[in-house]
């Protein structure tokens, strides 16, 4: 505002804008050294290594799996976590190859986050590579693929920017990841460290402002836990930065980022020990390899009835990991149940839900897994005495047996007394309530 009511009332004309612009913008450098140089403070007031006011709060979106809004002066971020199966890798297309990415973090920058009016297009150069920069902060504090079987996603929507609003979208996204129950491995902050020169002498600026990135020598954003870097990106308006100063920066900017990590634990000190209850429920189980081919079956036809009956998404991989997810525990308990009768094996001890295929004077064989089946002899069909096997069994009913023995040639001997004795019910109607 002031530029342009300068530029009017000095008429400036239209061929002389372009080196009133370059004048004007080096009378702002020249006032910006200067209060720094005589009055030991920036444009803003504040000291060298003072750091703008901090504000922070999670769970501010009620259906997310994670949100959480980041403040810092006058930049301010709203970051959103979506937890996804492992069948949401984004495949990334790569000349070395293709691979799957399990964490993902966008970086989007409104028009209206600087006051502007503009047509809402795809992301950019600089999205992408604020973007980048922030995943690249978050990606060595997750947790290994085992303990924390998920995709996750990130959203970070600028609402404000007056400066280093990459660095807050690391301190908002890690929030929101907290917040979602993603158990990363500490806290991570970002903060952009900027430089005056002065020709006799260099000045460090902590957390800059946009006016001091535009008018300073250097933009070095790191990012960080309390013990160390997780990433670093420097930009540099001069031929070169000497170690010392470096090191100076990098000291100073840890200073910082502790005293960020200390604001944002006031809003919530450690990950959620749950994820959202409106987060995919994931499980997995563990099978034989030469059990693979029993559970997808002929042309996927087992895996797929499961998927059908149960509602739970289900992918094996060539080890025999069988990863699991659902929109609820019970139909991934239902799809476990259904996984374990095609290629479980048989335990000595163990109880299973079988089905009669035939009836014979001294007993009833019972199919416990598909072409797996054993005898239930008369004597311990029931606690009491059977006189009649169809009393108690039929051929299709199902019964409740216990694995006794195997023997050398593969026999297996079973028992419904037994089961109904260790589950303390009388018969099958009672079981799961």
């Amino acid at each position: 505002e002031i530029k342009a009511a300068a530029a009017g009332k000095l008429n400036i004309s239209d061929e002389d804008k372009g080196a009133y612009a370059e004048v004007f913008d080096g009378c702002i450098k020249d006032i910006f050294l200067k209060k720094i140089k005589v009055d030991k403070r920036r444009l803003d007031g504040r000291a060298f290594d003072e750091i703008r006011n901090i504000s922070s709060e999670v769970s501010v979106l009620p259906r997310t799996h994670g949100s959480a809004v980041f403040t810092r002066g006058e930049t301010q971020a709203l970051a959103v976590t979506t937890l996804g199966s492992m069948s949401d890798k984004q495949i990334m297309d790569e000349l070395e190859g293709d691979y799957k990415k399990r964490f993902m973090l966008h970086y989007n920058f409104p028009h209206f986050a600087t006051g502007e009016v503009g047509f809402p297009r795809g992301p950019g150069r600089r999205e992408i590579g604020h973007g980048y920069l922030a995943e690249k902060s978050i990606v060595p504090l997750l947790p290994p693929e085992e303990q924390f079987p998920y995709t996750v996603r990130v959203v970070s929507e600028i609402l404000e920017s007056n400066g280093s609003s990459s660095m807050a979208s690391v301190c908002g996204s890690c929030l929101s990841l907290m917040d979602a129950g993603v158990p990363i491995r500490a806290m991570v902050a970002g903060i952009a460290m900027g430089i005056a020169d002065m020709g006799d002498e260099k000045v460090l600026l902590v957390d800059i402002a946009g006016e001091e990135d535009h008018l300073g020598n250097m933009d070095l954003k790191i990012a960080g836990t309390k013990k160390g870097i997780t990433a670093v990106q420097m930009d540099l308006k001069m031929e070169s930065l000497d170690v010392e100063t470096f090191r100076k920066a990098l000291a100073l900017s840890k200073e910082a980022r502790c005293k960020i990590i200390d604001k944002m634990s006031e809003a919530l000190p450690e990950s959620r020990v749950k994820v959202s209850q409106f987060a995919p429920q994931i499980d997995s189980v563990k099978i034989k390899v030469d059990k693979i081919g029993a559970l997808i079956g002929p042309g996927g036809k087992n895996i797929k009835g499961i998927i059908a009956d149960t509602g739970c998404e289900v992918n094996v991989d060539d080890s025999g990991l069988v990863q699991l997810a659902a929109d609820s525990v019970e139909s991934i308990n239902a799809a476990k149940q259904m996984i374990e009768y095609l290629v479980g094996d048989v335990e000595v001890g163990k109880i299973h839900m079988g089905k009669v295929i035939k009836t014979v004077n001294f007993g009833a064989f019972v199919q416990i897994y598909p072409g797996t089946e054993g005898l239930v002899h008369v004597s311990e069909l029931a606690p009491q005495r059977v006189n009649l096997v169809t009393d108690v069994a039929q051929e299709g009913d199902q019964l409740l047996v216990k694995v006794l023995s195997v023997d050398d040639k593969g026999k297996i001997r079973l028992s419904r007394k037994e089961a109904l004795r260790d589950l303390k019910i009388s018969d099958e109607s009672q079981y799961g309530k």
